[in-house]
């Protein structure tokens, strides 16, 4: 008889941060039914407009006890005013999904029951203007600089550090 050991977690090496983080988010796409994160990653270029805005992908639903299954359920989290569009547009997000990735991996388009939460992840491009005496200390930091170019990237730079 073979002894199976348990797989040791630690790699005992170093790592960079995206295999550190990609070991510790794989095992909950896969929960969700998706084999990969390209999906989810590449939704605002895989969804139609404007479901690339206002829906994402929440789970992947294959079917059990099927064998050759044509695709699987894909279900979206959309916000409650694209409701009703998407439930009638299910077939062209399918579509969509399938044309980009080259098989048929969606059959079917359902919503989902979980909340959307329209740009969570998008970040706001309001820059905040720095307090007088944040400005007074980088002025004080680059009177020295004689170049006008690397004066103003110094600036920059030391208004985005301190405050």
């Amino acid at each position: 008889m073979a002894d199976k050991k348990p797989k040791d977690k630690r790699l005992n090496r170093t790592v960079g941060l995206s295999e550190a983080v990609s070991a510790a988010i794989d095992p909950v796409f896969r929960k969700r039914g998706f084999a990969s994160r390209d999906i989810i990653t590449s939704w605002a270029a895989i969804a139609p407009v404007p479901y690339d805005k206002v829906a994402i992908p929440d789970k992947l639903l294959w079917p059990r006890g099927q064998a050759g299954a044509e695709g699987a359920i894909l279900f979206l989290r959309c916000a409650e005013s694209q409701r009703l569009a998407l439930a009638h547009e299910g077939a062209a997000v399918a579509a969509a999904v399938n044309r980009y990735f080259g098989y048929v991996l969606v059959g079917a388009v359902k919503l989902s029951a979980e909340p959307f939460t329209p740009g969570s992840g998008m970040k706001s491009d309001k820059r905040k203007e720095p307090l007088p005496e944040t400005r007074q200390a980088v002025e004080n930091a680059i009177a020295g600089v004689k170049d006008e170019g690397v004066k103003e990237a110094l600036r920059h730079l030391g208004h985005g550090l301190l405050k």
